[in-house]
């Protein structure tokens, strides 16, 4: 993680709860400002015409001073002039779920992307639910097999848009059987952290690489940097994956995980990591 960032990232498996307490979209609103929350919505991962306005009455019933959805679309609309001043006034900013290429391949290197990592690194807290969760990382899956051996070709990456680095993200974890395809990303790079966050379940990063879990489910941590043995060089495409000493952590709420040490702390341990 850089430590030039300085705001944070809510990073929400999927499906999480927007009828009772609301706990992960409640966070989000309060560290971009409660009523001073100035928020962006982008829609840009789902083609459903109202994919945001949901998410924009939540934020309003609870009081945020301003929320509007950014229904961005195609590349041409992202390079208008215009969201380098949207972006710059916003202290918060919210990607649906959808597929999550289209947020690369619409906003890569774009004037909006780049006001979205300028607004990041002043201080906007960025949040991304299933596919606006696994954008967050420098590299990302882009689909794979659910309830799979691990193996080479059971997934598929792409560059995301770089907000979480040393680290990617899948979605929906618990509940599609995703651990197969999590261990093939660390079978690939030992050094890349694998982070599986389960359905109304989040993590919330802050600009040093501080994890904190929230919400009703888990987050599975896959550890490679001490593996001391993997045969993905040597292996063909369907053959079964091996590694050795993989270290694992699950994580409910309250627990944290520092990304740069690597480190995971109960709820219990009060020296500060």
């Amino acid at each position: 993680m850089s430590e030039k960032k300085s705001g944070h990232l809510v990073i929400i498996g999927g499906a999480e709860d927007k009828e009772g307490e609301c706990q992960i979209l409640r966070r989000f609103f309060q560290l971009a400002g409660e009523r001073e929350a100035k928020i962006a919505i982008l829609s840009t991962a789902s083609t459903e015409p109202q994919a945001g306005e949901q998410y924009r009455q939540i934020f309003l019933d609870m009081g945020a001073a301003e929320v509007k959805v950014l229904a961005v679309h195609s590349r041409e609309v992202t390079n208008q002039a215009q969201y380098r001043e949207i972006f710059a006034k916003q202290s918060g900013i919210f990607f649906t779920g959808g597929d999550q290429l289209r947020i690369t391949g619409i906003l890569g290197g774009s004037v909006l992307g780049k006001a979205l990592i300028s607004s990041y690194r002043r201080g906007a807290v960025i949040a991304g639910t299933s596919a606006g969760a696994a954008a967050m990382s420098e590299t990302m899956l882009v689909g794979g097999a659910d309830d799979a051996t691990p193996s080479k070709e059971i997934i598929r990456m792409a560059p995301g848009l770089g907000l979480l680095r040393e680290a990617v993200i899948d979605q929906h974890f618990a509940q599609r059987g995703r651990i197969g395809r999590l261990l093939a990303v660390v079978a690939h790079n030992p050094y890349i952290v694998g982070i599986g966050i389960d359905e109304d379940t989040a993590v919330i990063v802050d600009g040093a690489g501080r994890c904190e879990v929230v919400g009703s489910g888990t987050v599975t941590i896959v550890d490679g940097l001490e593996v001391t043995h993997s045969n993905v060089s040597e292996s063909s495409l369907d053959q079964p994956l091996a590694l050795t000493n993989v270290r694992l952590h699950i994580l409910a709420k309250g627990y944290k995980y520092n990304l740069p040490k690597r480190i995971a702390e109960t709820p219990q341990t009060k020296e500060d990591i």
